[in-house]
């Protein structure tokens, strides 16, 4: 196949590249000063301001500690294989978002940080709700500091509301797959050109399981209302994902998906009108709709449409994670970084809201800010993926009673029976290393709509079952069954 022989050759090209970014990572240079600067690896696009945004940030950083942060940027489609590419290799870099984070940390390319976060960012560990540190143990020790953001999660439909207010589009019985689908229909027959509904490389179809591993293995629970959750089960062969990938297919068929989606990495801005609807996470810091609202550059801009309950899940807990490697030679600095990262408000508020004065400006209120004409999403950094939520400026538009109904919806989120069961994966390492190349090959086509799921779903589940699909299921199921039998 045409498809097989482009990956293997872009793999081999994508090999080379890494090992170059990662040999310049290894080297850990101090400037004259004796500043010492740390590689750090981000998924994402870089912001158009970068160097402006991290000469501000570090100086900060080097006031405190002596120290400059380099971040490389990797996009969202790409991170995942050049990650694993450069923890394969052994390669040194300082601090990244972690990927496939507990099978990474069982192998040992993450730093141990369950005494170094206690120790030396006291202040950002604190903050953490529980649910971060349970979720994230692993073998009873934290490999990371995670971002203090949406610990609970709702998985909704997010609409671009010029498009919606523009055609009159009714989206409000939107709670599924299957009401989207008129909606969809009548957008893309007056925006053919626009795409209806954003689902590219990296795209999860919904379907209400949360994953021991990580979303893109075949094994979950299924925590949908009502659902049996003590059993680890293939969540493709589950009615409700086969319902909703049959509906993610026709919506491909008929043009409302990127027909590239499989390897499209486009982001589609939320402040572009490229797109009509895509899938948005919305959880307690999102304040509804007004943190894509504002990332969209207008008031209002998005709306969104629940098809999920609210949830503390393994997968949020582990949504944002900083992990120190364990090659790096600045393993206590680079804790110290990250500490002041999630605790300083100066240097997070630069870095998520831009410049101050041309972005934003202070209020007479502290803790309020102002968002100017020239305050775009792409010349700042994501509150969700760069530090605690907690301490960050909030808008004009963010009122005492939206702050106080996220701290209490917080509080009485309900949390997944899976929070907090990390596996040990030491005696089944050679066969999910296999599953998760027969992965790679499916998920993307399935879970885009490229593929017919049926026939696909058959032909995948044979290759797991060769990859030793059942081996690890019953590993996963006996230390699973152990889990909730203690807790």
């Amino acid at each position: 196949m045409k498809r097989i022989v482009k990956v293997l050759l872009s793999t081999f090209a994508l090999l080379g590249a890494v090992l170059t970014l990662a040999g310049c990572a290894s080297k850990h240079a101090s400037n004259s000063n004796g500043v010492k600067t740390l590689t750090m690896y981000q998924i994402g696009d870089k912001p158009k301001n970068y160097d402006k945004l991290m000469a501000k940030a570090n100086k900060v950083i080097e006031k405190k500690y002596n120290a400059h942060l380099k971040i490389n940027y990797i996009g969202y489609g790409d991170y995942a294989q050049k990650m694993s590419v450069i923890v394969s290799s052994g390669e040194g870099y300082d601090i990244a978002k972690a990927d496939n984070y507990v099978v990474n940390a069982q192998k040992g390319a993450y730093a141990d940080l369950t005494k170094l976060l206690p120790k030396y960012a006291s202040k950002a560990y604190k903050s953490l709700d529980s649910a971060y540190i349970k979720g994230n143990k692993v073998n009873g020790k934290l490999y990371a500091m995670p971002v203090n953001a949406n610990v609970y999660r709702t998985q909704t439909i997010a609409f671009n509301n010029y498009f919606v207010k523009k055609y009159n589009i009714d989206i409000s019985k939107v709670k599924s797959y299957k009401e989207l689908e008129s909606v969809l229909k009548k957008f893309h027959a007056v925006e053919p050109n626009v795409v209806a509904f954003k689902a590219t490389k990296g795209f999860k179809a919904e379907a209400g399981f949360d994953y021991p591993l990580s979303d893109r293995m075949p094994f979950a629970v299924n925590v949908a209302n009502n659902s049996d959750a003590s059993k680890i089960v293939n969540p493709y062969n589950s009615k409700q994902m086969l319902t909703n990938l049959e509906y993610l297919h026709k919506f491909y068929q008929k043009g409302y998906i990127p027909q590239d989606a499989a390897t499209n990495t486009k982001e589609y801005g939320l402040n572009s009108h490229t797109w009509f609807a895509r899938q948005e996470l919305v959880g307690p810091y999102d304040y509804e709709d007004q943190a894509l609202s504002t990332a969209s550059g207008k008031k209002n801009g998005i709306v969104t449409k629940a098809i999920s309950e609210p949830l503390k899940t393994t997968g949020q807990a582990q949504m944002f994670n900083w992990v120190v490697s364990n090659s790096s030679k600045n393993k206590t600095l680079s804790v110290k970084v990250l500490g002041l990262l999630n605790s300083d408000p100066e240097l997070l508020n630069g870095l998520v809201w831009g410049e101050e004065g041309k972005a934003w400006e202070k209020t007479e209120d502290k803790d309020k800010i102002k968002l100017l004409d020239d305050y775009a999403a792409d010349t700042s950094m994501g509150a969700w993926m760069t530090g605690n939520n907690a301490i960050l400026y909030t808008t004009t538009d963010v009122t005492d009673k939206m702050i106080k109904q996220r701290d209490d919806s917080i509080e009485e989120a309900k949390a997944s029976p899976i929070l907090g069961f990390n596996p040990d994966t030491s005696k089944i390492k050679t066969q999910i290393t296999n599953i998760q190349n027969v992965m790679n090959q499916y998920i993307d086509v399935l879970n885009t709509g490229t593929a017919d799921p049926k026939p696909t779903i058959k032909k995948m589940n044979k290759a797991l079952k060769a990859a030793g699909y059942n081996e690890v299921k019953a590993e996963l199921q006996k230390q699973y069954s152990a889990y909730l039998k203690a807790n």
